[in-house]
């Protein structure tokens, strides 16, 4: 007779009696269709308003208006944009932070952490307001901007702020995770081999962490790209200069235009889609890990 891990005899059967003579016993049939069905409904849940947006806005002809629209022209370039200038300032600023938080401990580093960590969960027009009160003509920065002849709120810059702002976490938690899980032997055998600490984070630390810090970059993108509470708290609606996609949506939406409204929205949702797509297809994350290699 076959004994369970504890020894107990009355929990084990013998091989002869598994069905299928002597194999295995398999899983439930019944829980595990229980299970394809609930996932498969959430699926269909977080997928089928989507499908139906866009379908909507190809079907009624509204999405060839709307690229057609100077408006929307101009907030989607505006939008491509100041998001990838948010994206730059992001890595440039978020990678030496994730960086440090990952390797060094030092004294507030869980209160850092919970800082970095804080735009995610704030609601964006709370946001917003705390980016007015810092960079606001009235704000606690006013009189030094003034000194050096820079009015942010209302412009092009607050847009960079506010995408900025709300999107870096995304960045900064998945470098962190991705520094922190490299192996630190190789990184010694590459001091050893003469190299600097430059040459050791760019060569060695940046490729093995590359996943990570690819998936953090299109996380940040894609939150920057939909980023809509904070830059109408901090920059506005002005056209051409600070009404991004997603306000656009919105006025059109508020303007009473609904069909144009969904071919903005629809544009957002197939430019976020070509870019996750892409990471899928592409393997981007990889392109790291190979220049590593090389």
């Amino acid at each position: 007779m076959i004994r369970d891990a504890a020894g107990d005899p009355g929990l084990a059967t013998e091989p002869g009696d598994w069905p299928s003579g002597g194999s295995m016993p398999r899983t439930n049939h019944r829980g595990a269709r229980s299970l394809v069905v609930v996932a498969g409904l959430f699926a269909l849940f977080l997928g089928l308003p989507v499908v139906t947006l866009v379908a909507h806005a190809f079907l009624d002809g509204a999405l060839g208006r709307a690229l057609s629209s100077a408006a929307v022209l101009a907030a989607l370039r505006l939008s491509l944009i100041t998001t990838a200038i948010s994206l730059v300032a992001t890595v440039a600023l978020g990678l030496p932070l994730a960086s440090v938080l990952a390797r060094r401990r030092f004294r507030g580093k869980g209160w850092i952490e919970a800082v970095v960590d804080l735009p995610i969960v704030l609601p964006p027009a709370v946001a917003g307001l705390a980016l007015l009160l810092v960079f606001g003509r009235r704000g606690l920065l006013a009189v030094p901007l003034d000194v050096l002849g820079f009015s942010i709120p209302f412009t092009t810059i607050a847009v960079v702020l506010a995408q900025t702002f709300v999107s870096a976490p995304f960045f900064i938690r998945s470098a962190r995770t991705g520094l922190a899980g490299v192996d630190r032997d190789l990184e010694d055998a590459a001091r050893v081999d003469g190299a600097s600490e430059l040459q050791l984070f760019r060569a060695v630390t940046v490729p093995l962490a590359g996943t990570a810090l690819a998936a953090g970059l299109v996380m940040s993108w894609a939150r920057a790209l939909g980023e809509f509470g904070a830059t109408i708290m901090f920059a506005g609606s002005v056209t051409g200069r600070t009404q991004t996609l997603p306000l656009v949506v919105y006025s059109e939406f508020q303007g009473g235009d609904l069909d144009q409204s969904i071919a903005a929205a629809s544009i957002l949702v197939l430019a976020a889609f070509g870019v996750l797509l892409a990471v899928r297809v592409f393997h981007w994350g990889r392109v790291f890990d190979a220049r590593g290699a090389a």
